[in-house]
C-alpha cells in the first residue's frame, strides 16, 4: 500500500495532483485544513490537505488478518490457528452510495486507523485459560468460537469503557452477531461494527449558505458549554476563511459578561454586532443586514423547569419562521453526563429541531455520548470543539475519527 499527502489550494485540486502522480485507483483516507509555513505564513491563505491511499483489492484484508493470526498464535503455540475464511464481498446491509463509498474506503485502512485495539486484544488472548483440561477435537472446535466471541465481548467492553450507552452497545454487538461465524476473521468482524458505526453517526451537517439571500442560525443550549465561543470561531471561518459577509447578535441579556465577550470578537472581526431584546428587533436586524450571508445569533442559557424563558426563547426562534431560511444548532458539553444531556435535549427538542454540537473534547477522554446524543435524538452532528483558541480549536465532526476512538483506537 502507498500512503501520501498531497497539499494544494482546493480538495479538488490536491487530488487532482494524487491522481496525476499514482493514477486514478488512490482512495482518498482523509481530507483537512492546514497552515500555511514559512515567513509571513499567517498572512497566507490556509491551504488543503489530503491523504491518499494506493493499494491492490486483493491486499484490502491481509495486514489486519496477518497481525490478529500472529496475536492467537503467540498466545495459543500448541494450538495451530485455523485458517479464515474469506471475508464476503459484499457488506451485510446496503448503505447509501456516497456514505458506502466512505465506509468501504475507511475499512480498507482499519488495521492502521485502530492501532491500539490489537494490544488490547492480545492482552485479552494472553489471559490464563480457567479450564485447559478438556482438549478433544470437539473442544478445539468450541475454542474456535470462543476466540471470536472474546474479540466481540472485547469490543462490547471497549464500547462500555467509552461511556457508550449500554442498551446502544448492546444493539451493535447484536448485529454484529447475526453474521458471526466460527471461522469469520477478527477483521471483518471488526469492519463490520466500524461500518455499522459510522452508518449510525452519519457525515456531518454544517452551516451552508441560503440557497437565496441570508441564512440566519440560532445557537442554544445551557449556560457554560462554551456557545459564545463557538460563535465566534464558526465567524471566524466565515469572515476570514471565507470572506463572507456575517453579523452577530446576542439575545442573552441575562449574561451582561457574555454580551460583551461577543462584543469584542465582534470588533476584531470588524463585523456588526447589537443586542436582541424583541422580536421586533430582530425582524429590524433582517432589514437591515439584508444584503448579509450568515446572522448568527447568541442566545441564553435556560434551565428546562423555566417555562418562561423556555417560551421566550420559542417565540424568538419562531419569529423568523418563512421569513428568513433559518438553522439551529444546540451546542452541548461533552463532559455533561449522559442523563443531564437527555434532560437538557428534551428540554429544547419541545422548542425546534437543531443540529448537535459538541463542546470540550479536550476535555475527556471518552466520547461516548457522542453516539448516544445521536442515536437518542435522531439530530445530525456538525462541529465538535476541543479548546479556547480561537478560530483554531473547531472542526467538522469527523465520524470515521469518533469511532477508531469508542473502539479502542489512539486519536
Amino acid at each position: 500500500m502507498i500512503i501520501k499527502k498531497f497539499t494544494a489550494k482546493t480538495e479538488k485540486e490536491a487530488i487532482e495532483n494524487a491522481k496525476r502522480e499514482l493514477g486514478e485507483g488512490v482512495v482518498v483516507m482523509n481530507v483537512r485544513e492546514v497552515k500555511a509555513k514559512g515567513f509571513l505564513s499567517f498572512l497566507k491563505p490556509h491551504m488543503t490537505e489530503v491523504t491518499v491511499a494506493l493499494e491492490e483489492e486483493s491486499e484490502k484484508y491481509t495486514a489486519a488478518v496477518s497481525a490478529i493470526n500472529n496475536v492467537i498464535a503467540s498466545s495459543q503455540a500448541a494450538e495451530p490457528t485455523p485458517a479464515p475464511s474469506p471475508a464476503p464481498t459484499s457488506a451485510p446491509a446496503p448503505v447509501p452510495p456516497v456514505m458506502g463509498e466512505t465506509v468501504r474506503k475507511e475499512s480498507s485502512a482499519i488495521e492502521e486507523k485502530l492501532d491500539s485495539l490489537q494490544s488490547l486484544l492480545e492482552q485479552q488472548l494472553q489471559k490464563p485459560e480457567e479450564d485447559k483440561e478438556d482438549k478433544s477435537d470437539k473442544g478445539s472446535e468450541k475454542e474456535e468460537e470462543t476466540e471470536i466471541d472474546k474479540f466481540i465481548k472485547l469490543l462490547h467492553n471497549t464500547m462500555l469503557d467509552n461511556e457508550v450507552d449500554e442498551q446502544y452497545a448492546k444493539d451493535i454487538i447484536d448485529e454484529i452477531g447475526q453474521i458471526n461465524k466460527p471461522n469469520m476473521p477478527f477483521d471483518y468482524a471488526l469492519a463490520n461494527i466500524y461500518q455499522k458505526m459510522i452508518l449510525k453517526f452519519g457525515m456531518p451537517s454544517c452551516i451552508t449558505p441560503a440557497e437565496s439571500g441570508i441564512k440566519m442560525v440560532f445557537f442554544v443550549g445551557p449556560t457554560g458549554v462554551g456557545k459564545t465561543t463557538t460563535i465566534a470561531k464558526i465567524a471566524s471561518i466565515f469572515r476570514v476563511d471565507q470572506k463572507k459577509k456575517v453579523a452577530l447578535l446576542t439575545a442573552d441579556t441575562y449574561r451582561i459578561a457574555a454580551a460583551e465577550q461577543l462584543r469584542t470578537y465582534a470588533n476584531i472581526l470588524e463585523v456588526p454586532f447589537r443586542i436582541i431584546y424583541t422580536v421586533e428587533e430582530i425582524e429590524r436586524a433582517m432589514e437591515d443586514f439584508r444584503d448579509y450571508d450568515y446572522i448568527l445569533i447568541d442566545t441564553a442559557g435556560h434551565s428546562h423547569q423555566n417555562h418562561t424563558q423556555k417560551e421566550s426563547m420559542s417565540n424568538l426562534i419562531h419569529s423568523v419562521d418563512e421569513k428568513i431560511e433559518k438553522e439551529v444548532y444546540l451546542v452541548l458539553s461533552a463532559t455533561t453526563k449522559y442523563k443531564d444531556l437527555i434532560s437538557i435535549a428534551d428540554s429544547y427538542k419541545e422548542m425546534t429541531d437543531y443540529k448537535l454540537i459538541f463542546t470540550k473534547l479536550d476535555e475527556t477522554t471518552t466520547l461516548g455520548n457522542l453516539l448516544n446524543l445521536r442515536l437518542y435524538t435522531n439530530a445530525e452532528l456538525s462541529y465538535v470543539t476541543y479548546g479556547q483558541n480561537v478560530p483554531d480549536d473547531i472542526e467538522e465532526f469527523n465520524p470515521q475519527s469518533t469511532v477508531k476512538q469508542l473502539l479502542g483506537g489512539k486519536n
